[in-house]
Parts: C-alpha cells; sequence; structure tokens
C-alpha cells in the first residue's frame, strides 16, 4: 500500500475505485481505467456536488447549499491516503478521496473536512485523540430477509464456526486492505456479529470505519449473503451498535490515565461527552430506525450515564493498565457517519477538558433503573428539535450540514409515520 495521490500503479493492476463517503457513510465514487490513472491522481474525478446530499434511496435531500437551485454543479474527488488492493478483485485497487468545489474549497457538506477542523483543534491542545471502532451489523438471507440463524448464541465459538465462511474472509480481507480488524464474534442475536477495529489516530480510525462498513457488504454477498447495518432490522431482537473507544495521548503516555484509572483530564473529557450527547443525538441517530434501538436493557443507552465497565450505560469507562485506559461511547447505532459521529463526540470532550467540567456520579449497576439521569432523545422527533437548539451542533458541524441532516430526519421521520404497518393490520384490520 502507497500514497495514493502519487503512486504508481502496481504491474497488473487494471482498475483503480475512487471512493468517498456521502452524508449516511455510503460509499460513492466511480471505477477509473489504469491508463487515466494518472489524470486523477492530477485532476480528480469529476461528481456531481449534490451527492452528499443523497438519502439512502438516493434521493436529494433539500439543503441550503446545492441542489436544483444551484445547478448541481461539479466538485472534483482526488485520491488521497493510501492506495489499498481489493483482494476478492484481480487486479482492483481502492482509494479513498478528499472534495474539493470548484473553487477549490472543502464543500461544507463533505464530513471528512469536520472532523480535520475537530483534530486540527485537538493538536492546538497538544493531545492526539485516537479512537477504536466496534461495529455491529447482521448477515441475513437475501432470499428471505431473515437472519442467518434461528436462535442467540452470543459468544458462541460453535456459531463462529458455522459464520467463519463469511467472517474470515472479512477479518483476513479488510486486514490485506490495511484495516487492521482485530477480532469478529458472534453477538446478542441471531445473524448479529461484531468485528473490531484496532485503535488508532482518530481521522484514519474513522476511515477503517468507513472503508469496513462499505467492503463488509461487498465481502458478504460474494459468499451468498447480506449485511445489514441498520440498527434495528428485527423488532424481537437487539439492534446494532457503533462504539467508538477515546484516549487522547501526547510523547507517546496515555493521558486519559493515571495508575490504571482515569485521569482528571479523562474526567473532563468525559463530562463534556456526557453534556452534548443529548443534542448531537441526530448525528449518533441519523434515521428514525436508530431510536428503535434506545429502548430499556437494549444495551443501548436511554439516558446520558456513565459507569466504570458497565454496558447498561452510555458511556463505559474501561480501566486497567495505563495503556488500555479509555472512555466508550455506546449511544450511536451501526448507521451514523463515522466522520461525524468522531467529530461531535470529540468536540464535546475538548470542550469538556477546556472548561473543566466534572461529570455526574458513576452508576453501579442497572443504568436503565438509575434516578436522576440526564435523558437523551429517544425518538427521532425529539432528537431533531434538539439538533435545531444547539448552538454547539452548528458550532461543530457548520450551518450547512446541521441544515442537511434536519432535513434528511424529517424527511424520514415524516415517511415513516405516514406508513401503516403490517402489525397494525394484523391487529385492527378486521377486528374494527
Amino acid at each position: 500500500m502507497r500514497d495514493a495521490a502519487t503512486a504508481d500503479l502496481p504491474a497488473g493492476i487494471h482498475t483503480v475505485i475512487v471512493g468517498i463517503g456521502d452524508l449516511n457513510g455510503i460509499l460513492r465514487g466511480k471505477r477509473v481505467a489504469a491508463a487515466h490513472w494518472p489524470s486523477v491522481q492530477k485532476n480528480g474525478i469529476a461528481l456531481d456536488n449534490s451527492f452528499f446530499a443523497l438519502d439512502h434511496a438516493s434521493r436529494q435531500i433539500e439543503n441550503s447549499w446545492t441542489g436544483d437551485h444551484a445547478g448541481c454543479p461539479d466538485l472534483h474527488i482526488r485520491p488521497t491516503g493510501l492506495l489499498r488492493p481489493v483482494p476478492w478483485e484481480e487486479g482492483v485497487m481502492f482509494a479513498l478521496g478528499e472534495a474539493m468545489e470548484q473553487s477549490l474549497d472543502p464543500s461544507p457538506i463533505d464530513p471528512r473536512p469536520i472532523l480535520q477542523r475537530v483534530l486540527a483543534r485537538a493538536s492546538e491542545m497538544g493531545l492526539e485523540i485516537q479512537l477504536g471502532a466496534e461495529l455491529e451489523f447482521y448477515l441475513y438471507d437475501p432470499a428471505t430477509g431473515k437472519p442467518t440463524e434461528e436462535r442467540p448464541d452470543c459468544y458462541g465459538l460453535d456459531r463462529a464456526g458455522v459464520l467463519e465462511h463469511v467472517l474470515q474472509p472479512i477479518r483476513n480481507q479488510l486486514t490485506e486492505m490495511g484495516i487492521p480488524v482485530e477480532q469478529s464474534n458472534p453477538e446478542y442475536a441471531p445473524g448479529q456479529v461484531e468485528v473490531n477495529i484496532r485503535y488508532g489516530a482518530a481521522q484514519t480510525a474513522a476511515e477503517h470505519a468507513l472503508i469496513l462498513r462499505g467492503m463488509v457488504k461487498q465481502i458478504a454477498r460474494r459468499h451468498g449473503l447480506r449485511a445489514t447495518f441498520m440498527p434495528k432490522p428485527y423488532p424481537e431482537w437487539t439492534g446494532s451498535g457503533f462504539h467508538y473507544h477515546h484516549s487522547a495521548w501526547a510523547d507517546g503516555k496515555n493521558l486519559f490515565a493515571e495508575g490504571g484509572k482515569l485521569s482528571a483530564m479523562g474526567y473532563a473529557y468525559l463530562a463534556g461527552m456526557q453534556r452534548r450527547m443529548g443534542e448531537s443525538s441526530i448525528v449518533a441517530g441519523p434515521t428514525p430506525n436508530a431510536y428503535r434501538r434506545r429502548a430499556p436493557y437494549s444495551y443501548a443507552p436511554t439516558a446520558a450515564t456513565w459507569g466504570r465497565d458497565n454496558r447498561l450505560v452510555a458511556l463505559r469507562v474501561i480501566e486497567g493498565h495505563d495503556g488500555a485506559v479509555r472512555i466508550e461511547a455506546r449511544e450511536a447505532g451501526a448507521d451514523a457517519n463515522p466522520w461525524l459521529l468522531a467529530a461531535v463526540q470529540i468536540a464535546a470532550g475538548l470542550e469538556g477538558i477546556v472548561e473543566g467540567l466534572e461529570p455526574d456520579a458513576a452508576i453501579k449497576g442497572d443504568g436503565y433503573a438509575a434516578d436522576d439521569v440526564i435523558p437523551i432523545p429517544c425518538t427521532m422527533h425529539d432528537a431533531i428539535d434538539a439538533a435545531k437548539g444547539s448552538s454547539f451542533l452548528r458550532g461543530v458541524l457548520g450551518p450547512h450540514m446541521v441544515d442537511l441532516l434536519v432535513k434528511q430526519a424529517e424527511q424520514e421521520h415524516a415517511l415513516v409515520e405516514a406508513q401503516v404497518t403490517p402489525v397494525e393490520l394484523e391487529r385492527y384490520l378486521e377486528a374494527m
């Protein structure tokens, strides 16, 4: 793997995929013929700049930056980062790109530079934020739309073996792409699995999470299954989360650690995350389905709580040797955009450090039964209201991105609310 912006293509490579993550963390881009690669390195590929404002069904979301009113002009995606092999496609490589408007300025609705700005602030404070990502998803049968298994077998090695024909290629082939996948395991529902990515610099960690989500779907399809990062695809089973593990480093030292315990800086960062979690919910849960996951005893939080090694709270403090001390943020659904999620969580934590905030008392035991907690939105409607009133969110994401997120959320909320569900028909059609 080499720098995509300057690397010559190895012998035998005929195609380079140039991709970029959109509003919802979906990889979009073009496949480039090898003969055209030098031109793409210099000039990039051209895409309609409204692609950043597409919803999950590729419909344009009305917004204040681009669209029909602006004429949908081109922007240019230039390859950046690493040129990565695609192990399941002989002769094909992949490169993420960075987007530039025709003015050569970044697009205000490109998620990637938003995280870059937050990390620049961390750097000014003398901090390198490191993240480790855990992503949960379901493997399902494309013919039935149902999970591959009929019963849960959390951490079960027998179940892991049954799924190994898919999970082994996911681990090994993503590692070949430079995504440091450490481990995988069956989760709390049939067909649900978790994949862990080794921690690293925040920008790289978000990039790895973005690529992993796109490539897992491709790998599963090649083995006759489908993968979904939908937060709550099956009402009877647990939802899928996206957990970032946070730590702050300088000169090779974990500044969140002091004698194997969370340091004063770590507590301040934790308090900042706790304070801003509710108004940032539209980032952690960008679709109505994400809020079906937030329910008592679901392993998804309903309040901005924290505790030590406690999975029934929103912010789990993990202690031990100094290199392992960290804060796990558990509120996000698997559909969250990796760039935006990292940006709002880190910005909140940095704010906590600057202001010297202190968190509420730690929750011991059952986080769902705790009193005097700070609730977070458990419906899309409440998340939209919280986002609209948040000066913090506008300061981190910018007004155009907040406008776009709110418009998409309103659109999705209205679409879902307008449906008559099969459950309603089953219960009421004949009875009423």
